[in-house]
């Protein structure tokens, strides 16, 4: 690999461990405002990540949850050929991993993507209530979608301000709008079915603007 080529690459991780260090925050997690979490400078990150012989699974992070410290989750880099699919054999190994330190939930990033066995094998392990396994793109990850100008403002419910909100309102969940599971934002913020998010929108007559969704699929 030529040095114009590291140079991209590194920039290209850089932002997308950025946004994922951005999503954690946002979904609840604990994440340092120093230079080894949000505010690491790209000169140190790049310095650091040479002296790792460049490799992607020295990127990996474990986190827990704020308010929770036996809520954690894994973000795992797998090393992967060039433009060919994850199988199934490290997702193995990294659904060891977790069972081993008692993790439960996890987000792979992918450069390419997954076999069609490998999406068969994810698709069963998040059928069931022992783990969950995330994958994203590194394509999904260069910028934060969130931060663009004409998204709006989105907040998670806790289930105790869910059951709040529909008593308030006397609806059903099922009277909720929806958001679908694979939609961009919800998969940002983990959403699952069952999970309602506010969303807080500015408004010229009423100063802002707020609606509830239902995550469903």
């Amino acid at each position: 690999m030529d040095e114009e080529s590291t140079e991209q690459d590194i920039s290209r991780l850089f932002r997308i461990r950025r946004t994922i260090l951005e999503m954690l925050s946002d979904r609840g997690y604990a994440v340092l405002n120093s230079e080894e979490d949000l505010l690491q400078p790209r000169e140190v990150f790049a310095r650091e990540f040479i002296t790792q012989n460049y490799n992607r699974e020295s990127l990996t992070l474990l986190r827990q949850k704020k308010d929770d410290d036996k809520d954690q989750i894994y973000v795992f880099f797998p090393e992967e050929i060039k433009n060919k699919p994850l199988g199934v054999k490290p997702l193995l190994e990294r659904g060891k991993r977790m069972e081993r330190d008692g993790v439960r939930h996890a987000i792979i990033v992918l450069e390419t993507g997954l076999t069609p066995y490998a999406k068969k094998t994810v698709a069963e392990l998040n059928s069931g209530d022992q783990a969950r396994m995330e994958i994203f793109i590194e394509n999904e990850l260069i910028v934060n979608i969130t931060k663009h100008i004409l998204v709006p403002k989105h907040d998670v419910l806790s289930a105790d301000e869910k059951k709040a909100l529909l008593r308030r309102y006397k609806l059903k969940e099922s009277q909720l709008p929806r958001i679908q599971k694979t939609d961009p934002i919800a998969r940002y913020y983990g959403l699952t079915h069952g999970n309602v998010v506010k969303i807080t929108r500015p408004s010229e007559t009423a100063g802002r603007y707020v609606t509830y969704r239902l995550c469903v699929g």
